[in-house]
């Protein structure tokens, strides 16, 4: 069994608006029951869900110093001096760079872009990247995807005549840099209604105000880009939620019709050219891709491939970074294998305890933080992985869900040379010898805080249903609910008392998947579906048990015949009525 299941029926107050929400949508009752869980109230919103429009894109002047970051700006672009576009090795970070790089290059030349090396300088503002800004008269820097704490850095950068306008969505400290701008949406006084935005995202906006104050109208130029925010928005996990949704939305369309030819060579080097690209696809094969520059070499070579003008120039860019990649997944496998054989020779690491802090100073540091994710979905316990780097114990942890990870490191943050992150990951430094007591420390605070239901895995269903309730029209509406992520994830649906129909068998090179044909007493329609490693209930359901089931509903072709549907199976139980 995978974990606990969760479903909460709605309240009457709620079937109401569902079933006139589902009069609006086909009549189809589960589409009214997944809306409302969404926080879709109404059939008008219904509408906006289903089709999110550009026009639904908030103010960019809503953003706390909105109107001094673009003043700065056209005050630079003004006086000609020369700008400097700098950001995170990540996904987020590199998009948001190239992003802003692209829209800027076409109505001004004097820019450049700065990537921080990794291993040299680490994360967020370096030193030696301000010394560069002063050494080739560089006037104003705009970070992206950092700087909200590097608040020595840019009051060197102030003495240094270098101006900063931050460009962030990690959390703030009280004290903040002495910056000319900060655009950071989770600023403690913001009001901005989409609390969310990626740093790329915020880039976004960024440009979008400056587009508006400038009286720029060839929109296309901006929305253009939006291929790049929804790259950031996937692999960066943020809630695919209001605005995000919008920006989500549109860049998956264009990464689908006409996309940057950077991500085009990438999407070539998926082999995902002529299909239909999904946030899935870019989470587990575009994003990593990208993020293999930074993790193994260099994220400015990212960028490079990024903005790229030449397709063939972009192709063989794309295939440095590809091998990035195959070099970066070896890596992976080995040093999460190095992690649980670490683990399984102490168990004092786990026994006991709900948290995981490991420490191995040869690890690779652009990898721990896939290593961090491994283990925490391992043994369902926030993880902290750290490896040694210029001096320090460098790290990563993540979190499960519905724990605030970033809360569990700040309460020791006096054993901490810098950190930043978000409620489910964050990035860490401290002295090696602090290693001891920021683990007893970290596993105090997750001890009185974690609840007992995020310790272990558990389903949330959004609507228990009957195998007749399964039509096309219901998997057409279902295909409609993209782009999934959290905040909207693909729909997960129970159904109960189903049985075999007779012809269910084992597959697998070790048997372990079962291939299924399934019936209730709903309909005479057999559903096919597929259980993944669930071998052990094989022998139940032959035996023409009824069982209870969750599942994803897919289509195993582009057709509406019923026949090309079939149940994800995510897990299994004997049903109460068999017991």
């Amino acid at each position: 069994m995978t974990g606990k299941w969760n479903y909460q029926p709605l309240t009457n107050q709620q079937k109401s608006a569902a079933a006139e929400i589902a009069a609006h949508c086909g009549n189809i009752p589960a589409v009214g029951e997944l809306l409302i869980r969404r926080g879709v109230q109404t059939p008008k919103e219904s509408d906006a869900f289903f089709s999110p429009a550009i026009s639904d894109l908030h103010d960019p002047f809503l953003l706390n110093d909105m109107d001094k970051a673009v003043n700065r700006l056209n005050k630079a672009m003004g006086s000609k001096e020369r700008i400097m576009i700098y950001g995170d090795y990540d996904v987020d970070g590199t998009t948001a760079v190239a992003l802003v790089y692209k829209y800027l290059q076409n109505y001004y030349s004097n820019i450049e872009y700065y990537i921080p090396t990794r291993y040299e300088e680490g994360y967020g503002i370096s030193m030696k990247s301000i010394d560069y800004a002063a050494e080739n008269d560089i006037k104003l820097v705009i970070v992206l995807d950092c700087g909200i704490k590097a608040i020595d850095e840019i009051a060197y950068a102030k003495s240094k005549g270098v101006d900063f306008i931050i460009c962030d969505h990690h959390m703030p400290d009280e004290q903040l840099p002495p910056a000319v701008a900060i655009l950071n949406p989770k600023m403690p006084d913001s009001s901005y209604p989409c609390p969310y935005l990626s740093g790329c995202g915020v880039g976004f906006k960024f440009m979008q105000g400056f587009a508006m104050s400038n009286g720029l109208t060839n929109h296309n130029e901006l929305e253009s880009l939006l291929d790049l925010v929804a790259v950031s928005i996937a692999a960066d996990i943020v809630p695919i939620v209001g605005e995000n949704r919008v920006m989500a939305y549109h860049g998956l369309r264009r990464l689908n019709s006409n996309p940057n030819l950077g991500l085009r060579s990438i999407i070539r080097l998926c082999k995902l050219t002529n299909k239909d690209i999904t946030i899935s696809d870019v989470i587990f094969k575009i994003g990593p891709r990208i993020n293999a520059s930074g993790r193994m070499q260099s994220g400015i070579e990212t960028v490079d491939l990024l903005v790229c003008r030449d397709l063939h120039d972009a192709y063989e860019k794309g295939k440095d970074i590809d091998q990035y990649n195959r070099d970066r997944k070896e890596l992976d496998k080995q040093i999460t294998e190095e992690a649980n054989k670490l683990i399984s020779n102490n168990v004092e690491i786990v026994k006991g305890k709900r948290s995981i802090v490991i420490y191995n100073k040869n690890w690779h540091k652009g990898i721990i933080g896939i290593v961090a994710s491994r283990l925490t979905e391992l043994y369902y316990k926030p993880s902290v992985v750290l490896t040694y780097s210029n001096g320090l114990a460098t790290g990563s942890s993540r979190s499960v869900q519905g724990f605030d990870i970033y809360s569990a490191v700040n309460a020791s943050r006096d054993l901490l040379e810098n950190f930043g992150g978000h409620p489910y990951a964050v990035g860490l430094s401290l002295k090696e010898e602090n290693i001891p007591e920021f683990s007893r420390r970290f596993e105090e605070y997750v001890s009185k805080n974690i609840q007992p239901n995020q310790l272990e895995p558990h389903l949330d269903i959004d609507a228990v249903i009957e195998f007749a309730d399964i039509t096309p029209e219901l998997v057409s509406y279902l295909k409609r609910f993209n782009p999934f992520g959290p905040g909207n994830q693909k729909p997960v649906f129970c159904s109960k008392n189903v049985f075999d129909f007779g012809t269910s068998k084992l597959v697998g090179k070790n048997l372990e998947h079962i291939k299924l044909e399934l019936e209730d007493n709903s309909t005479s329609h057999v559903i096919n579906a597929i259980a993944f490693n669930m071998s052990k209930y094989f022998e139940h359901i032959h035996a023409h048990k009824p069982i209870d089931i969750v599942y994803t509903i897919e289509q195993t072709k582009r057709s509406n015949n019923p026949d090309s549907i079939q149940l994800m199976i995510r897990d299994i139980k004997p049903s109460e009525t068999d017991k």
